[in-house]
């Protein structure tokens, strides 16, 4: 039987919204998976709020996504109509107090510095109880911070869930979604039922650092590194290999691209310092590729250059770096 609207609701005592469904989410921080989410949320006919830190950048993430959208219409995946629809359910903000009336808020704020951002998820934690009712779940979308670190800032933690998207959200069918230590059954039940409407598979986890697919990812980015610097194949190979061998959407070092070098070095220096193991420490070529803004698609180059969005037939070595 389809998933309905009226559904979502956590509890008889406790439905949202004027026809007792979900009816409008609100996602902290409009990065490029913030974005994903708000476009998927709204796919889906739910009305999305964002909020992000000035009217600029407002702009500039309304026109992100209209480009995304264009870029889906141009592949025959998207009418017209249907990007006008997308976008009408989608509205921006930099005020904290316009989240109230939201049904579900999800944090995936994107912190650029190095180190964690466990502070500062914490105070978005806080701004945000302090304007939705004790009843809606606060979701962070995030890889390798625990949950209930960042629940610990709520007087309500039982609301906290933990999510991760996979980029690309667009493309990858499943959603991690992680249980803290004070996670109620309700709203992670809620947080369950949310996911597969959008579509996707929820993979329901208890929560370690990491989860299941940065962990694993993680690992394979970094051994590829170990294979490119012990000059046993090219980066092309590498990739070549664990796409048609094993039939990977994206090789290591494209994903490490496509994510941001310095996202994965983030990820690797957060994991290193919980559980200490080697598997876990960035490789120096990783490092190395930080330092000189090698960080991938969103710079136009990274262990690969690209031109419009596309590969070039160069590719960076080892060499590069000495």
């Amino acid at each position: 039987m389809p998933e309905r609207l009226e559904d979502y609701s956590l509890s008889k005592q406790n439905r949202q919204g004027k026809n007792g469904g979900l009816q409008k989410v609100a996602v902290i921080g409009a990065g490029n998976m913030g974005q994903e989410i708000i476009r998927t949320i709204s796919q889906h006919g739910i009305n999305v709020i964002y909020l992000d830190t000035t009217e600029k950048r407002l702009k500039e993430i309304k026109k992100s996504m209209e480009s995304r959208l264009d870029g889906m219409i141009n592949k025959w995946g998207l009418t017209e109509s249907e990007k006008r629809a997308i976008m009408s359910r989608i509205e921006g903000t930099t005020d904290y107090n316009d989240l109230a009336g939201s049904d579900l808020v999800i944090e995936s704020i994107n912190m650029r510095k190095r180190g964690t951002s466990l502070e500062a998820r914490k105070e978005v934690f806080r701004k945000i109880e302090s304007i939705v009712g004790k009843e809606i779940v606060i979701a962070s979308n995030n890889s390798t911070l625990m949950i209930s670190d960042l629940a610990d800032a709520l007087e309500h933690p039982e609301r906290a869930v933990g999510l991760n998207f996979i980029h690309p959200s667009s493309n990858v069918r499943i959603v991690e979604v992680i249980k803290g230590k004070d996670t109620n059954r309700s709203s992670f039940d809620f947080m369950i039922r949310f996911i597969k409407m959008l579509d996707k598979r929820p993979i329901t986890l208890n929560e370690s650092l990491g989860n299941v697919s940065t962990r694993l990812i993680v690992t394979l980015i970094n051994e590829a590194c170990e294979v490119l610097m012990e000059g046993v194949a090219s980066v092309k190979c590498i990739d070549e290999t664990m796409k048609l061998g094993y039939g990977l959407q994206l090789g290591p070092f494209e994903l490490a691209d496509r994510v941001g070098v310095d996202k994965v070095q983030k990820w690797m220096d957060n994991l290193y310092f919980e559980f200490g193991l080697q598997k876990f420490k960035a490789a120096p070529i990783i490092k190395r590729m930080v330092r000189q803004n090698y960080l991938g698609r969103k710079v136009g180059k990274g262990f690969y250059s690209y031109e419009d969005g596309h590969i070039k037939k160069h590719l960076v070595t080892t060499t590069e770096f000495h």
